[in-house]
């Protein structure tokens, strides 16, 4: 016979503050937001799932020149985010 199993106390989750930054996107991120469009348009009817499985093989696909835009976007959003985080962390205190 197997013993009762103990019930675990579910924590709640802390509530996100709607005033904190965003956070940072990252450089597949961009990509993906401009390729989606793309991607359903060539292949009609795709589930959810499989758009993400295409946009992941082309963004593998791609050499380090082609993903360099999205680089340099996600870095400059990465910059953007700390100075946000920055100035809502002095504001906060």
């Amino acid at each position: 016979m197997s013993a009762p199993r103990e019930t675990k106390k579910r924590t709640a989750r802390r509530k996100k503050d709607p005033n904190a930054p965003k956070r940072a996107l990252s450089a597949y991120m961009f990509f993906a937001n401009e390729n989606r469009d793309i991607v359903r348009a060539e292949n009609p009817g795709i589930s959810f799932g499989q758009v993400g499985r295409i946009l992941g093989e082309k963004w593998k696909g791609l050499n380090e020149e082609e993903k360099q835009p999205y680089e340099a976007k996600a870095e400059a959003d990465k910059k953007r985010y700390e100075s946000e985080k920055e100035l809502y962390n002095a504001t906060k205190a």
